[in-house]
C-alpha cells in the first residue's frame, strides 16, 4: 500500500487547523501514496488449504502505486470534516482491470477526541489522523481474489517498531472483534498506528460484511529508500525501514467477490495510543450479570431470617 512513513504528518499537540491539514495533503502523496515499489497485492484464493505457505493464495503481479495517476485533491478538500481523498487507477493497465474502479485513501484529521460514525469506530484524539483505504468497482483477476496492501515504515534505530495485540471482552463498536493491533515507535513511544484486524466488502458496514485482516510479521528491509519527500527528508533523514503485508479476506465467506467493494481504516498518530474504556452497555451488562445473583442472595438471606424470627418468637396458649 501506501508506505506509511513513521507517525509525523505535520501534527502538533494541539488541535489541527485548515491550514495545517493543507500542510498534510500536500504532504501525503510522497508520504503516503508514494512512488516507486509501492504495491497493491492480489492473492488467488481457490485453492488454499489450512496450513498452506501462502495462507493467502497464490499472488498475481502487484500493482506499483508508482504507476498511478492520482486525481487533484482541491475538489475532494473538505476544512468542515478535516478531510481529502486522494483517488487514482494505473496508468496503463493492458487487462482493464480498473476501467471501472479506483482505489482511494480518504486522510481526516481531527479536532478533539471521538469515534468514526461507521465501524470500526476507532478511538481518535486531535494528535492522530485517519486514513481509510477504499478499492471499489476494479475487476478481480480471480473468482476468489483476496487483496493486500504493502506497509513500510521507518524503523526506530536498528529495530523495527513493536506490534502489540490488544485483546477485549466489549465489541460494541465493532461486532465480533476483540482485538485492536498497533505499532508503536520507540518506548516512550514517539508516534503509532493502530487498526482493527477487520476491513468491509460492503458500503453499509456491518458483521455480514466484515471480512478478517491478517497481518504479517514486520521485518527489516534494504529493499526500498525514503521517498522524494522533502517533509519526510527532513524528519527522518536516512533511516532503517521495516515492511509488512496487510491481507482482506479468506476464501470462504464474505469478501471483494461479493460487491466489488473493499475498505479498511486506521489510525496514525503521535504519543501514546488511546485506549478503549469499556462501554456504558458492556458495564451495565456486567453489574447487572454481578449484582443479580447478589441481590438473590441477600434477598434469601432476610427472608430466611424472618421466618425464623418468626417461628422463635413465643405464643402464647390461651
Amino acid at each position: 500500500m501506501c508506505r506509511c512513513w513513521g507517525p509525523y504528518w505535520g501534527w502538533v499537540p494541539c488541535a489541527p487547523t485548515p491550514w495545517l491539514l493543507l500542510s498534510l495533503v500536500c504532504a501525503a502523496p510522497f508520504g503516503l501514496l508514494g512512488e516507486e515499489t509501492r504495491q497493491l497485492l492480489e492473492f488467488d484464493s481457490t485453492k488454499v488449504s489450512k496450513g498452506a505457505t501462502q495462507p493467502s493464495g497464490k499472488p498475481y503481479p502487484p500493482y506499483s502505486l508508482a504507476e498511478f495517476s492520482w486525481n487533484n485533491i482541491t475538489n475532494s478538500l473538505d476544512l468542515a470534516t478535516l478531510s481529502a481523498i486522494f483517488q487514482g487507477h494505473p496508468v496503463d493497465e493492458p487487462t482493464g482491470a480498473f476501467a471501472n474502479g479506483s482505489l482511494a485513501f480518504k486522510v481526516q484529521a481531527f479536532s478533539g477526541s471521538g469515534r468514526s460514525a461507521q465501524p470500526p469506530r476507532l478511538l481518535h484524539t486531535a494528535d492522530s489522523c485517519q486514513v481509510e483505504v477504499s478499492l471499489d468497482g476494479a475487476s478481480p483477476r480471480g473468482n476468489h481474489s483476496v487483496f493486500g496492501l504493502e506497509v513500510a515504515t521507518v524503523g526506530t534505530g536498528p529495530d523495527c517498531p513493536s506490534v502489540k495485540e490488544l485483546h477485549s471482552i466489549d465489541d460494541e463498536y465493532a461486532p465480533a472483534v476483540f482485538q485492536v493491533n498497533q505499532l508503536l515507535w520507540g518506548s516512550s513511544p514517539s508516534g503509532f498506528m493502530q487498526w482493527r484486524p477487520v476491513a468491509f466488502s460492503q458500503k453499509q458496514r456491518n458483521r455480514e460484511s466484515a471480512v478478517p485482516c491478517q497481518a504479517s510479521s514486520l521485518h527489516p528491509t534494504l529493499a526500498y529508500s525514503l521517498p522524494s519527500s522533502p517533509v519526510v527528508q527532513a524528519f527522518f533523514g536516512s533511516q532503517n525501514l521495516c515492511a509488512f503485508n496487510l491481507t482482506f479476506g479468506a476464501p470462504t465467506g464474505p469478501g471483494y467477490w461479493d460487491q466489488h467493494y473493499l475498505s479498511w481504516s486506521m489510525l496514525l498518530g503521535m504519543g501514546f495510543p488511546p485506549v478503549d474504556a469499556l462501554s456504558p452497555l458492556v458495564l451495565g451488562i456486567m453489574a447487572v450479570a454481578l449484582g443479580t445473583p447478589g441481590l438473590m442472595l441477600l434477598g434469601g438471606g432476610l427472608f430466611l431470617l424472618l421466618r425464623h424470627k418468626q417461628y422463635s418468637e413465643y405464643q402464647s396458649i390461651n
